[in-house]
């Protein structure tokens, strides 16, 4: 498997698929990092420094050679030259370590617990007791012991679907793990959430999330969580609910995220780092380097594999370190930990390490060179065995003392799987009751605001801030009730009022300090402070997500989209706000609120893209609200309920309407989130002579409707004129009273043919509501075309008042 000596292979360095490099640091330092052999310009140079530097060096023939020459010196040189730590700061680091053999013991016994976790879970997979995708860390050990030796209890700690052995290492209890793998009610999740999806409310392990890089935002929304908690002096209580208790002075928490060096090079990576580096986010970032993307060759796809140097450009330190050593990683991973929980920000530690098992149990391990390297890997690469060989050949432990320990960890994983078989199948019912946090029928307006609000807000909202929101709250007040208030006004009106009545309502914005397009976050900034109103950079996946991180740790965040299309770019998030609440097992709430002004209004003349449908494409995500609201009343009253509710909801506004439709407001009152609004109610006489429709329509259509109701009048016609303010849930309700009076259905849809709101609704009724029809449903919606820029081609796609009133006509006549 080896050639003889570095030497040898210098020659044949440049073309191979992997290649050490070497590169002089200061001083004597040496800083070593693997790179592609696309950069031939430096291998050349780089490999005569090998030779020099080491004679007795060795290259594998395996695809990604080991990084035996990352010692502890080395690491001690990085921690001193990249992390500012004093020689005699690193060296107590080490003791720490190789002088307690208490400590040794801990590392040993967590990597232990982890392969034995991991290997029960493989044989309970094949005799089918774990069902799905699986997704195991044998060979990692290194990183679970590191979790054990120097994370704390109350740190906010985000995997990836690989996390089994780091919820354990958290202190997770293992048979609750392993119960929630078989699909069982005393799983960590009671079985909603699975192999994938660990979380648990107590230890703070917060996922076990699908979607590669996915909890990189989540992460760094959880640590702005730990700012948030400092700056406005509250804490949890033991209900995990927010308390006005200051911090301890000498709170140390932290944020960590583990993701893979293949998922480390996912845009997402940037956009937290930038984050951290503005924001000073106490987030540890732990890069697990198996040099493996699933199972495709990193490099085979990537440029750049040294991933803790991507912090440099954002003032953010990184170290490497060599998993096979896990003393090491524990004394370099300590010290990285400790850098972060004293305030300096954040930081990256990289582990090279190698993945025993495929990507899952059924992975069929094509890719190139993949076999080879596992078998490679599991003979030289062990970090238990490696451990096991250094700590009785130094006479530390005795083949007997780690035996016994083997003994003690073997007995702990019996019983989690004794457990979880003894555990019984969740009731079918659960599945139901999990799809919302709060019921869709809650009365906002009882919910009690919390009792520290007038408290917080004195200290942490100065007097002079307080005279201008107030002043500017006091204007739109009586522009509401002069029926003078904008779309736009009215939801900034209730985001105020909210945010003062609940000190942890916060909101993420585009152009939050300008107001954004349409004023919807104005003046929070300049009010709440930058800590609890931030002002994002220009990637909506991005602040959904830091929001996410903030809704699991005790916050309602806000997010304005100022055009809800953006939301393209957040779609994982969104569905995965979505699916929280019941992937959790309903461990942890999901208060979010998302707002935005879109749909498609005739002749918008925005094009395609700013004339997307996503209020339909959110429409199949579990677990949102999704309303929409045409005029202010009903937008104030929305937004307020969305902010006290305790999950996900989503407020479209008409964008071609937040600033020219204006009305009065109900001021105070929260609407109910699964309600529509009978706008206009048929007459007597139109219905008693079957000339009567019900029409349902929402954003841009309810203006289209409500002018075209004289024009419908005049040809003895009349509409029940329902606006859709629900979504999701959809008023069923109301739908089938009006159709017992009028017996037929117009939708004016403001999307498309194929699987838009009008399919969905057209659907249900045909299914719930069919007895009360005598016609056919008629579906009056954006035609399946991208929205055109010109008007003469916009007609074509985009259904208006004129469409209305021929529908009506033809449901009344038979015309269908």
């Amino acid at each position: 498997m080896r050639f003889p000596r570095l030497a040898v292979a210098a020659a044949i360095c440049v073309a191979s698929a992997q290649a050490f490099t070497l590169s002089r640091g200061k001083g004597s330092n040496v800083a070593f990092a693997p790179i592609s052999t696309r950069a031939t310009r430096d291998v050349s140079t780089r490999m005569s420094d090998a030779v020099a530097e080491s004679e007795t060096a060795t290259e594998y023939s395996v695809m990604r050679p080991p990084i035996d020459w990352m010692t502890w010196d080395r690491v001690a040189d990085q921690l001193v030259n990249t992390f500012g730590y004093s020689h005699e700061e690193v060296a107590k680091y080490s003791l720490d370590v190789d002088e307690d053999k208490d400590r040794l013991m801990k590392i040993y016994k967590a990597m232990t617990l982890a392969r034995g976790f991991e290997n029960a879970c493989n044989q309970q997979y094949m005799q089918g007791k774990i069902r799905g995708f699986m997704h195991l860390d044998n060979g990692q050990e290194s990183i679970p012991a590191l979790v054990d030796y120097a994370i704390k209890k109350g740190d906010k700690k985000y995997s990836y679907y690989r996390e089994h052995t780091h919820a354990i290492a958290s202190g997770v209890d293992s048979g609750a793990v392993m119960a929630e793998l078989f699909m069982k009610e005393g799983g960590t999740c009671k079985g909603a959430g699975g192999s994938m999806h660990i979380f648990d409310k107590e230890t703070y392990f917060q996922g076990g999330w699908a979607l590669v890089s996915e909890q990189l935002p989540y992460a760094a929304g959880a640590a702005k969580s730990i700012l948030i908690d400092r700056e406005m002096g509250l804490s949890d209580n033991d209900k995990f609910t927010k308390e006005n208790v200051a911090p301890p002075e000498d709170d140390d928490r932290i944020s960590v995220v583990f993701i893979g060096e293949g998922g480390s090079q996912n845009g997402r990576m940037a956009e937290i780092l930038n984050a951290a580096g503005k924001d000073n986010l106490p987030l540890l970032i732990i890069v697990i380097d198996n040099g493996r993307a699933i199972n495709t060759f990193t490099q085979d796809i990537a440029t750049n594999s040294n991933i803790y140097e991507q912090g440099k450009h954002y003032g953010i330190p990184g170290l490497l370190v060599n998993g096979l050593n896990a003393e090491d990683v524990a004394k370099g991973g300590k010290a990285v930990i400790d850098y972060v929980r004293s305030g300096k920000g954040a930081a990256i530690l990289q582990v090279h390490t190698y993945r025993f098992n495929g990507h899952s149990p059924a992975d069929p391990e094509h890719e190139r060179g993949r076999k080879e390297e596992k078998a490679w890997a599991r003979a030289e690469q062990d970090p238990i065995k490696a451990f096991e060989a250094k700590y009785t050949a130094n006479g530390v432990f005795t083949e007997d003392e780690l035996k016994d320990a083997r003994k003690e960890i073997l007995a702990d994983v019996k019983a989690a799987v004794k457990f979880a078989d003894e555990s019984p199948m969740p009731p079918v019912e659960l599945a139901k009751e999990l799809e919302y946090p709060d019921a869709p029928d809650t009365d906002y307006n009882s919910r009690p605001a919390p009792a520290f609000t007038d408290e917080v807000n004195s200290r942490t909202i100065s007097p002079e801030q307080m005279a201008v929101v107030q002043e500017h709250i006091t204007a739109l007040q009586e522009k509401a009730k002069n029926g003078d208030i904008s779309i736009g006004d009215a939801i900034n009106l209730a985001i105020h009022e909210e945010m003062l009545r609940d000190p942890t309502t916060t909101i993420h914005a585009e152009d939050l300090q300008a107001g954004s397009s349409y004023d919807i976050p104005k003046l929070t900034q300049q009010t709440y402070g930058k800590i609890r109103a931030a002002d994002e950079i220009i990637d909506e996946g991005h602040f959904i997500g830091k929001a996410l991180g903030e809704g699991m740790n005790g916050y309602r965040p806000i997010v304005e989209l100022m055009n809800t299309n953006f939301g393209i770019y957040g779609m994982a998030e969104i569905s995965s706000a979505g699916n929280t609440y019941a992937t959790t097992g309903g461990q942890f709430d999901m208060p979010m609120t998302i707002i935005g002004a879109g749909g498609t209004a005739p002749n918008q003349a925005l094009g395609a893209e700013h004339s997307q449908p996503f209020h339909a494409y959110v429409m199949g995500i579990p677990g949102l609200k999704i309303c929409t609201a045409a005029s202010p009343d009903a937008a104030y009253g929305i937004t307020k309920s969305m902010i006290r509710d305790n999950g996900p909801c989503f407020l479209f506004a008409p964008v071609k309407m937040m600033k020219e439709s204006k009305g009065a407001v109900d001021l105070g009152k929260c609407m109910p989130l699964n309600k529509s609004k009978l706008l206009h109610e048929a007459s007597q006489e139109s219905v008693d002579a079957k000339q009567a429709v019900t029409v349902l329509t929402y954003l841009h259509g309810v203006k289209e409707a409500q002018a075209s109701i004289d024009a419908i009048m005049e040809e003895g016609f009349d509409i029940d004129l329902i606006e859709l303010r629900s979504l999701k849930p959809l008023d069923m309700e109301t739908i089938g009273e009006s159709l017992k009076r009028t017996n037929k259905l117009c939708i004016l849809d403001e999307s498309t043919k194929s699987g838009g709101v009008g399919a969905t609704i057209s659907s249900a009724v045909s299914e719930e509501l069919f007895d009360l029809l005598d016609a056919p449903i008629k579906r009056l919606c954006m035609d399946d075309a991208p929205v055109p820029y010109a008007s003469s081609m916009e007609e074509a796609v985009v259904k208006r008042g004129s469409d209305l009133i021929e529908g009506v006509f033809d449901l009344c006549t038979g015309k269908y």
